[in-house]
C-alpha cells in the first residue's frame, strides 16, 4: 500500500466534504428557516415583513418545489448537468482528476436535504416557547435567532452529523470525473489493482471517519438537549 496515495486521498475527502458542506449550509439553512416561517405554521406576520415572515403558501410552494426538484435529482445526474457551471467556476481543465471539481454537485446535492432537515427541526420546537417569546415583545427575528435555533440545536447537530456522512457518500461518484478521495481509491484497488489491504485500509478509514462524525454529533447533540435533563 502506498501511504503517500492514500493520505492524498483522506486529504481530498476531507475537502471535498468539508467545503462542500459549508457552502450547502449557506445556502440551506436559511432556505430551510424560510421554509418552516412561511409555512402555515410559521411565525404571525408583522406590518412590515409579512411577505417573509407570515404564512404565505405561494413563496412557501416555490421555495418548496426547488428543494424538491434538486431533491429528486441523483448526485451523479448532478455531476453531468452541472458540468457547464463546475466549468464556469473552476476553469475546463477542473475535471482532470481534482477534487474540488466535486464541489458544485455536491452543494447542489445536499443543500435541498438540509433546507429540508432545518425546517423539520425548527417544527419540532414547543410552540408554547414561541408564543411565551411574543407575548414578551420579542420580534420575529428575535424569536428566529434566539428561540427556534437555539430551542432547535440537538436536532440541527445531530442533522449536521447526518448531511456530512451522506455527502461522503456522494464523493464515491468522484471516479466519473477522474477524481479521488477514500471511496474512489478502494474501488480502485479492490476492482482494478491487485491490492486488497489498500482497499480494506481506504474502507477502514471512511468507516472511523463517518463514526466519529456520527458519533461525535450525537454526542454534542444530547449534551446540549434541555429536554433530557
Amino acid at each position: 500500500m502506498n501511504w503517500e496515495i492514500l493520505l492524498k486521498a483522506a486529504k481530498d475527502t476531507l475537502l471535498m466534504t468539508g467545503i462542500s458542506t459549508l457552502i450547502a449550509y449557506v445556502i440551506g439553512l436559511p432556505l430551510g428557516i424560510l421554509l418552516y416561517i412561511t409555512s402555515k405554521n410559521g411565525l404571525g406576520a408583522n406590518k412590515w415583513m409579512n411577505l417573509i415572515v407570515g404564512p404565505n403558501k405561494w413563496i412557501n410552494f416555490i421555495l418548496g418545489t426547488i428543494v424538491n426538484i434538486f431533491r429528486s435529482i441523483p448526485c451523479l445526474l448532478l455531476i453531468i448537468v452541472l458540468i457547464p457551471l463546475t466549468n464556469i467556476v473552476f476553469g475546463k481543465g477542473s475535471w482532470s482528476g481534482n477534487w474540488y471539481s466535486m464541489i458544485v454537485p455536491l452543494v447542489f446535492a445536499s443543500f435541498a436535504f438540509i433546507a429540508r432537515m432545518v425546517e423539520q427541526s425548527l417544527s419540532e420546537v414547543n410552540s408554547g416557547v414561541i408564543e411565551a417569546a411574543k407575548s414578551l415583545g420579542a420580534s420575529n427575528f428575535q424569536i428566529i435567532t434566539k428561540v427556534l435555533l437555539t430551542e432547535a440545536r440537538p436536532s440541527l447537530i445531530s442533522g449536521f452529523a447526518v448531511t456530512v456522512v451522506s455527502i461522503i457518500g456522494y464523493t464515491s461518484f468522484a471516479g466519473y470525473i477522474a477524481g479521488g478521495g477514500l471511496i474512489v481509491e478502494a474501488f480502485n484497488l479492490g476492482y482494478y489493482g491487485t491490492d486488497k489491504l489498500g482497499m480494506w485500509i481506504c474502507i477502514l478509514f471512511v468507516v472511523i471517519i463517518v463514526q466519529i462524525i456520527q458519533e461525535g454529533g450525537l454526542l454534542i447533540s444530547k449534551k446540549i438537549d434541555k429536554r433530557r435533563k
